[in-house]
């Protein structure tokens, strides 16, 4: 079995669904691929293939087979991804309110919910910007389906506390580092007044370039968890 596949996970109908090495992937192939992937909107991915991120916190591979299962429906039908996402989330987030899990804690307090959603804090890169590992599957389930591998206040402003980053806990040790910088990175952008777009076109370039050069990784992070601790905060 060669990268990026690690197990096969299920078989529905003629569709194969996979467990693979996000990391290779994202380092190799496509620096966009996050949770999971289809043909038709990752062309490096068989026709008949799904592809789930190895997860570091498993219990989601359900609610990704059922959105993969419509967006490939939609989008072999002809379907524009975005159109077909759309239809997917739907599908997904509905799936996901079933749960009792998060039944129980949609209602809870809005500070009980965030108290919920933390994990752990990275005090190493913690100032006056707080980095935390968050639950992904919950942030997903109540506030936003698409929430993968990070983000920050300046962002999700609906959810995310102001002067916090969040990482997903679906981030394996070795993609933590990356993902941060980005977000970091990203954040300082903003909070200076650039728009989205660009502050993440500029995040990307430095992920990447930190991918190809690990040995340029932590210096980097130091400066842009520096970088945040002087910049405004979100108002």
């Amino acid at each position: 079995m060669k990268k990026p596949y690690l197990k096969k996970y299920d078989t529905i109908g003629d569709i194969t669904v996979w467990i693979v090495d996000g990391r290779f992937i994202r380092n190799s192939m496509d620096g966009e691929f996050t949770n999971f992937g289809q043909h038709y909107r990752f062309r490096f991915i068989p026709r008949r293939e799904f592809w789930i991120d190895q997860e570091h916190g498993p219990g989601e591979e359900g609610f990704f087979i059922d959105h993969l299962l419509v967006e490939h429906r939609l989008m072999a039908g002809g379907m524009d991804y975005d159109a077909a996402l759309a239809r997917a989330d739907a599908v997904e987030r509905r799936e996901r309110r079933k749960t009792e899990i998060v039944r129980e804690v949609a209602r809870l307090p809005r500070k009980k919910i965030i108290e919920t959603i933390h994990k752990q804090l990275l005090k190493k890169y913690s100032g006056k910007v707080a980095v935390w590992v968050v639950k992904g599957d919950l942030v997903r389930s109540l506030y936003f389906i698409d929430f993968t591998e990070g983000g920050h206040d300046f962002v999700y402003r609906h959810f995310v506390p102001k002067n916090e980053v969040w990482l997903d806990d679906d981030l394996g040790p070795g993609e933590r580092r990356y993902v941060l910088l980005h977000e970091l990175h990203e954040r300082h952008l903003m909070s200076l007044g650039w728009p989205y777009f660009k502050a993440h076109r500029s995040a990307s370039r430095i992920e990447y370039r930190c991918r190809a050069h690990p040995d340029e990784l932590e210096a980097a992070l130091r400066l842009e968890a520096q970088r945040n601790s002087v910049a405004p905060t979100r108002e």
